[in-house]
């Protein structure tokens, strides 16, 4: 009995595989239902085909079993089909037991779908213990049910039948119900797989991503791209290559190591990188996560990349948008009815409002209050018309400082035309105006006293003629030049010198007329201007002596500059005009010479412009013009002065320059040098003097009566201190052949004291080559202990204005005492000029002067009448007796 039972059961297992063939390869639901419930009502008519049979009619089999988990695992339709297909063909049967038959097919069913109803209400789960308790309970009533048999027939079965029913068919419920359970749970992870991977493939397919799958050796094993112009080459034939062989050797090398860091974590890994693509270089960002499982033998990683070229792109974009409102100019955006939206640190430093208290703010808040309306209304228009506007603004910052900025305003327009934003730039021009005025100020006033300058000048002067002529005024130029400033600087040096121009300039302004002009040219020349004076010429002239007398008191009054009581005077000239005939140049050079005028005459004096003033300039202008022909023409010659020893011998000359003018005959250098060191010609003219002297020296050395002789050349200030004045001495030298130990050059105290040190440089440059230095005119200018004890000198030369009142003026006897014992402390030599009598040469004898120069041994003298002179001859003949 039991094995009939375990055969009925065996054939359980039958069905477990037919319907799981059935959830497997049949995808639609309703025929998937149908043929289950097929399958369910089949097996139950063949289990019935032979089944258990105590007597005709009455039969057992495991219908129950195959009915109850249809109707637990297949549903109302699935349950009703089997149900129809067993109860049909147990009626067809017939017999004394198709009451419990029938019952036995509802029973089941009904329990099953009962089951069901509880599982999904999740009241109940299917389980080992709950399936094994349902099994019994259906089999329970299974054998209740025979009790509609007859009674005999009721014992029979009840005896054959109940043990082997709770035996076999309950564990076969419980057995068949785990596996269809089994069955129904691999169908639902096989259809939750399939739409896993349906939504997988529609998500990487709507994805931009590109998505790998690599092995640990960087093999392709799949290749998902939406774009294939995305991957390296455009992704043909990737699957089953390397890294190696589709990337360049550097960017392989960085994806294997990236693949190997990945591999070596548990949490997914990012990589961004720039490719070569078909559609250009690129730049990706790449995430990568390694596999749970291994793929083809070896460990693998997803690597998922996404083209993040524009968003790359953008936030550079950005940053630099954003560096470039950060900029140093101040930054604001507006909304179309200018409120502020947003701000920079710039606009904040600039105006003093933080962005707090920026932001919501209308633009008016920055409004200075000196614009009118119209500047704000062509300002609009411009906007309006062009859609920007730049220019300068006048606004206020928050702690009400009105100040200069320049302003750019730019209108953004959205898609229809209208305006949305306005965004400006500004920039503070405070210290730009500032500093123009100071660039107008240093253009147009002197540096120094605060004075306007010549080019002002000339400008008021201009305005003055076209002012004077209309109104039928007279007005004066007066030109002032302080008499002996230069001795200032020389004896307390240029500060004090500039703190004594700063007082004079202060006096001129006092002394002045509200509406007269003072300007400063230069040094310590000083220009007055004086406007609506009197028609009358005579009237006019009065009124300007009148103010010239105060201005020349006011000068004369004591200054008090670094510590010292000075004393000057000033000499002005001046010219009178009331028209504009004449050119400011011409009105200049006129009040020029009529202040030399007052020089003339004894300077602290007053001048007027006359006739006789423009002869002399016409003439000097053409002396210069003279001069500049006659030092290419070679019209200046060398004349030569003795200079003699303490025996009357002859010892050397010093050289003189002559004019030989071809109009006006011999000229001295009183005639020319003046205007020579002002046209800028007197260094060529020294250096012609220096290469004649040497050419005389170098001749003087081919006779044994003058080759001992030596030269003395005097120099100018612009010589000394050119650059190429050392090399140009050198080349003059070598060019002549003349022995530097006999050439002696002669400095002036003042020459000096522009650039002491500079000065001591190069003459000790030239004595080391043996030249020799003297100091001419000695005592009549500054002359300093410290700077005879630095410079490299070898003589001093007494100035022959105290020469001339020897021996009777105790004060020059006095001080050619005291300039020999100097000579003498220095160990220098000490020659006197300007000796004229045999009283004054004893008198310098006596006194310890032992060389001579002046009328009493020879006038200066052409280079021919010298070597005929009886100072030479009679040193010839010295030489002659002693061979």
């Amino acid at each position: 009995m039991i094995l009939n039972f375990i055969e009925s059961a065996a054939v359980l297992i039958a069905l477990c595989w037919l319907h799981a063939l059935n959830m497997r390869h049949v995808q639609r639901q309703l025929l998937r239902q149908l043929l289950a419930g097929g399958l369910f009502g089949a097996i139950c008519v063949i289990g019935m085909l032979a089944p258990l049979t105590l007597r005709e009619g009455l039969i057992f089999d495991a219908r129950s079993v195959v009915l109850s988990m249809a109707g637990l695992f297949g549903g109302p339709l699935v349950a009703a089909i089997a149900g129809l297909m067993a109860g049909g063909y147990r009626l067809w049967l017939g017999g004394v037991g198709v009451i419990p038959g029938l019952f036995n097919i509802v029973m089941p069913v009904l329990l099953g779908l009962a089951y069901r109803a509880a599982c999904q209400r999740n009241w109940l789960r299917i389980g080992v213990w709950q399936l094994l308790l349902f099994g019994a309970l259906v089999h329970l009533l299974l054998v209740l049910s025979l009790s509609l048999l007859p009674e005999k027939t009721f014992s029979q079965a009840l005896q054959q039948v109940a043990v082997p029913v709770f035996l076999v068919l309950t564990p076969a419920t419980l057995l068949l119900g785990l596996l269809l359970q089994d069955i129904f749970q691999q169908a639902r992870d096989r259809q939750a797989l399939r739409e896993s991977e349906a939504r997988l493939r529609a998500i990487n397919e709507a994805s931009p991503d590109l998505t790998l799958v690599l092995d640990e050796e960087g093999r392709y094993l799949e290749v998902m791209a939406p774009d294939p112009q995305l991957l390296y080459g455009g992704g043909v034939g990737l699957v089953g290559k390397h890294l190696a062989d589709v990337l360049p050797v550097g960017q392989a090398e960085r994806f294997m190591a990236f693949l190997a860091h990945t591999l070596a974590c548990d949490s997914p890994q990012t990589l961004e990188y720039g490719m070569r693509t078909p559609s250009g270089q690129r730049v990706f960002e790449g995430r990568a996560r390694r596999l749970d499982t291994l793929l083809q033998g070896k460990r693998a990683v997803v690597f998922i990349a996404r083209d993040i070229t524009d968003r790359v792109n953008f936030e550079l974009d950005r940053r630099v948008a954003a560096i470039a409102f950060e900029s140093q100019q101040g930054m604001l955006i507006t909304d179309a009815s200018t409120r502020i939206l947003k701000v920079n640190r710039a606009f904040s430093q600039i105006s003093g409002y933080s962005a707090a208290e920026a932001i919501g703010q209308s633009t008016q808040m920055l409004s200075s209050g000196r614009h009118g309306p119209e500047f704000y209304q062509a300002l609009w228009q411009t906007l309006a018309e062009t859609g920007m506007w730049e220019g300068e603004v006048w606004n206020r910052r928050k702690n009400g400082e009105v100040f200069p900025e320049w302003l750019a305003i730019s209108a953004v327009r959205d898609e229809r035309g209208r305006v949305s934003n306005y965004v400006a730039s500004l920039t503070d021009i405070s210290e730009r105006k500032s500093a123009e005025q100071k660039i107008k100020h240093l253009a147009f006033y002197d540096a120094l006293t605060g004075l306007p300058n010549r080019r002002l000048l000339r400008d008021r002067l201009q305005q003055a003629q076209a002012l004077s002529r209309r109104n039928n005024q007279h007005a004066a130029l007066v030109f002032l030049d302080l008499d002996n400033f230069k001795n200032v600087n020389d004896l307390y040096g240029h500060q004090v010198g500039d703190e004594l121009l700063c007082q004079v300039a202060e006096r001129l302004r006092h002394s002045l007329r509200e509406r007269d002009t003072v300007a400063r040219l230069g040094g310590d020349e000083f220009v007055i201007m004086l406007e609506g004076l009197e028609a009358r010429t005579e009237e006019a002239a009065s009124q300007v002596e009148h103010l010239g007398a105060q201005v020349l008191d006011a000068l004369r009054q004591p200054y008090l500059a670094g510590g010292h009581r000075l004393f000057s005077s000033a000499s002005l000239g001046v010219v009178l005009f009331n028209d504009d005939q004449h050119s400011v140049d011409e009105l200049m050079q006129r009040a020029d010479l009529s202040m030399y005028t007052a020089k003339a005459a004894g300077k602290n004096a007053l001048s007027f412009y006359d006739a006789q003033m423009q002869e002399a300039v016409s003439a000097r202008l053409q002396l210069e013009e003279d001069l500049r022909r006659g030092l290419q023409t070679g019209e200046f010659i060398v004349y030569l002065q003795p200079q003699v020893d303490q025996l009357g011998c002859l010892s050397g000359a010093e050289a003189l320059v002559r004019w030989q003018h071809p109009r006006r005959g011999l000229l001295a250098p009183g005639a020319f040098i003046t205007i020579a060191e002002r046209c800028g010609l007197i260094e060529t003219l020294d250096m012609q003097v220096l290469g004649a002297a040497c050419a005389l020296l170098a001749q003087w050395a081919q006779q044994p009566y003058s080759a001992g002789l030596s030269l003395s050349v005097n120099l100018s200030a612009r010589l000394l201190y050119r650059t190429d004045f050392v090399d140009a001495v050198q080349q003059t030298l070598r060019h002549s052949g003349a022995n530097p130990q006999l050439l002696k050059l002669e400095l002036t105290e003042s020459l000096l004291l522009t650039d002491m040190d500079e000065a001591i440089v190069r003459m000790q440059t030239l004595r080391d080559m043996g030249i020799r230095f003297s100091i001419d005119d000695f005592g009549t200018g500054y002359s300093s202990m410290a700077y005879l004890q630095q410079l490299p000198l070898d003589q001093l030369k007494i100035d022959q204005s105290f020469t001339r009142e020897l021996p009777d003026n105790p004060s020059s006897l006095a001080i050619v005492r005291a300039i020999i014992a100097l000579a003498h402390s220095l160990k220098l030599e000490v020659l006197a000029e300007g000796v004229e009598t045999q009283t004054q040469r004893d008198s310098l004898l006596n006194n310890g002067c032992l060389h001579y120069q002046g009328y009493f041994y020879g006038r200066p003298m052409a280079v021919a009448d010298f070597a005929a002179s009886d100072l030479l001859r009679f040193r010839q003949n010295e030489a002659v007796s002693e061979a």
